[in-house]
């Protein structure tokens, strides 16, 4: 099983894929100068094997890279920086 993380531009999301499915995603708006992250979402046979952490740290590790700042609306992903305080820069 080949996983691969990318973020889907058509969709407004990042995606963590495996064998080119969709196994879990952050959705994510672009409000101009913040990018806010509403939504996390992870297959139900999935749930508990770190799909969701590791696609929310690709996409704020992308978001950091573009030297973008955030909004976590979505509460795990809010819950996910508090674990992580260095990616606080970003809100």
């Amino acid at each position: 099983m080949a996983d691969e993380l990318v973020e889907n531009t058509a969709s407004q999301r990042y995606e963590l894929l495996r064998d080119g499915v969709a196994i879990g995603y952050v959705t994510y708006r672009d409000a101009g100068g913040v990018v806010t992250l509403p939504h996390t979402y992870v297959e139900p046979a999935f749930r508990g094997h770190e799909v969701a952490s590791r696609v929310v740290q690709y996409a704020l590790d992308d978001l950091r890279e573009q030297g973008r700042r955030v909004e976590p609306v979505c509460p795990y992903v809010a819950a996910w920086i508090d674990r992580h305080p260095e990616y606080a820069d970003l809100l």
